[in-house]
C-alpha cells in the first residue's frame, strides 16, 4: 500500500505531465486520436505508463483513456461527449443512435458531417470496451492488493462476495451484446462492420478470458478463505471451551469399552475370515469339507455341441442375407438396364424370387439409403404408402417404385 508521501508525489507527477502535455491532449480530444508525431517517444511512453493514453487495438492509433475524456468533457462542460456512462445498455443506445446519424449523413451526401460521427462512433465503441478493461483491472487489483489488508477473514469473505457480484454485472454486460443485431446493424458497410463486429468481438473475446480467469482465482480465494474460516472456529470455539472447563482432560477413547455417541459414529467392521491353509492340523477337516461340496448332476458337455451349432447358424444366416442383397442388386441393375422406373413387388414376382414381401421392400430401401451420396443422385425411390386405419395417421409401405433421374425427373414406371 502506497504511503501518503508517495502517493503525493505520484499524483503531483502525473498531474504535471499532464499539464505538460496539455496542448497535444486537448487535440487529442477534439480530433478522437492522439498525433503521435507531435511527442517524443519518451513522453509517449511516460503517458501510457500514466494511464493516460492507451491504445484499443494494435491497428488503433493513441487515445484518450475513457476517464480521462470523461474528465475534459465535465471540465469543459462539453455536452457532446459528456453522455458517457459505464451502463452497457446506455452505450449500445448512443452506438444505434450514431450509426443512424452516419447514415443520414451519408445518404445526404454531407461527408463531412459523416466523418463527424464515425469519429464519434468510434470513440463510444472504444469507450465502451475500455471501461470493460478498466473493470477488470479494478478486479485484479482487488484480488492482489486490497484482499491482503483486510483485518479479518470474514472482512476477506465478504470483499470476495463484492467482488463476484462485480463480476456478475460484468457478464451481465456482456450478455447485452448482440453481434447479429450489430451485423445487421453494419449492413455492408466494410468500416462498420470492422469497427462494430471484428473489432469488438476481438476485444470482447479477451475480456472474456480475463474474467474468466478473475472468476478462477476468486473461487480459489473462496475456497482457500472457506477452508480458512473453519479452522479458525475450531480453534477458537475449542479454546472457548477450555476457558469453561480448566480441568477438562482428554480421554484416550480407542481403549475405551464404551465410547460417547458424538465420538462413535462409525458402524462396527466385520471381521474377515479366511482358510489357513499353512495350518497342518486343520487339513483333515478342510479335506471333509471339500468332499461334503455337492457335486454337478451333468458335466457341461453341451457347451461343446452348442458352440459349433451356433456357428453353423450364423453361417447360414450370413449365406441368406448375402443372397438377399445380390438379388436387391440385381433389382437395381434392371432399372438401370431397362431405363425406366419398376415395381419392387413386380420384380419381386416376375422373376420368382422367394423372399418375404415385407423382407425384400425393406431390404430395397435399406440398399436406397446406404448407396454413396454420388451413386444415390442417380436413382429415386418412390415409397407407395397408406394409412393403417381413419383413427390412425401410421402409413403403411405397400411397395415401392425405383427409378432413374434424368434431368431432375422421375421416369413413369414401365
Amino acid at each position: 500500500m502506497s504511503q501518503p508521501g508517495s502517493l503525493f508525489q505520484l499524483g503531483r507527477e502525473r498531474l504535471a505531465l499532464i499539464g505538460k502535455h496539455a496542448d497535444a491532449l486537448m487535440q487529442g480530444y477534439l480530433k478522437g486520436h492522439i498525433d503521435e508525431t507531435a511527442l517524443s517517444e519518451n513522453a509517449l511512453n511516460k503517458l501510457i505508463d500514466a494511464r493516460i493514453l492507451w491504445r484499443p487495438d494494435e491497428q488503433a492509433p493513441l487515445s484518450l483513456r475513457p476517464v480521462m475524456g470523461e474528465l475534459i468533457a465535465s471540465l469543459t462542460q462539453d455536452e457532446r461527449k459528456r453522455q458517457i456512462n459505464a451502463d452497457v445498455a446506455e452505450h449500445l443506445d448512443q452506438i444505434h443512435t450514431r450509426v443512424q446519424s452516419l447514415q443520414a449523413a451519408r445518404a445526404k451526401g454531407d461527408y463531412a458531417a459523416a466523418e463527424h460521427h464515425m469519429q464519434l462512433l468510434t470513440e463510444r465503441v472504444h469507450d465502451m470496451s475500455g471501461q470493460f478493461g478498466d473493470a477488470i483491472e479494478s478486479l485484479w487489483h482487488r484480488l492482489n492488493t486490497e484482499f491482503g489488508f483486510v483485518a479479518s477473514l470474514d472482512d476477506k469473505i465478504r470483499e470476495i462476495e463484492l467482488a463476484q457480484k462485480q463480476l456478475r454485472r460484468l457478464l451481465d454486460g456482456f450478455g447485452l451484446l448482440d453481434f447479429d443485431e450489430l451485423i445487421a446493424l453494419a449492413g455492408s458497410d466494410g468500416s462498420l462492420r470492422k469497427l462494430l463486429v471484428s473489432q469488438l468481438q476481438a476485444r470482447i473475446s479477451e475480456h472474456s478470458g480475463s474474467l474468466l480467469e478473475v472468476q478462477k482465482r476468486l473461487v480459489l480465494l473462496m475456497a482457500r478463505f472457506r477452508q480458512q474460516q473453519e479452522r479458525a472456529l475450531l480453534v477458537s470455539r475449542m479454546s472457548a471451551f477450555l476457558r469453561q472447563h480448566p480441568g477438562f482432560q482428554i480421554g484416550d477413547y480407542p481403549n475405551r469399552t464404551k465410547v460417547p455417541a458424538v465420538v462413535n459414529q462409525a458402524r462396527g467392521l466385520s471381521a474377515c475370515a479366511a482358510i489357513a491353509l499353512d495350518r497342518a492340523g486343520d487339513r483333515d477337516t478342510l479335506s471333509q469339507l471339500a468332499r461334503a461340496i455337492p457335486r454337478p448332476e451333468q458335466q457341461p458337455v453341451q457347451t461343446e455341441i452348442a458352440e459349433p451349432f451356433a456357428v453353423v447358424t450364423q453361417q447360414v444366416t450370413q449365406t441368406i442375407q448375402k443372397k438377399l442383397v445380390e438379388d436387391v442388386e440385381n433389382c437395381f441393375i434392371a432399372v438401370i438396364d431397362s431405363g425406366n422406373a419398376i415395381s419392387a413387388l413386380e420384380y419381386l414376382q416376375r422373376n420368382e424370387l422367394e423372399w418375404d414381401p415385407e423382407i425384400w421392400l425393406f431390404q430395397v430401401i435399406a440398399e436406397y439409403e446406404g448407396m454413396a451420396s454420388g451413386a444415390k443422385k442417380s436413382f429415386k425411390l418412390e415409397k407407395v404408402t397408406r394409412p393403417a386405419s381413419r383413427f390412425n395417421q401410421v402409413q403403411i409401405i405397400e411397395d415401392v417404385h425405383l427409378g432413374l433421374r434424368f434431368f431432375g425427373e422421375f421416369q413413369a414406371t414401365g
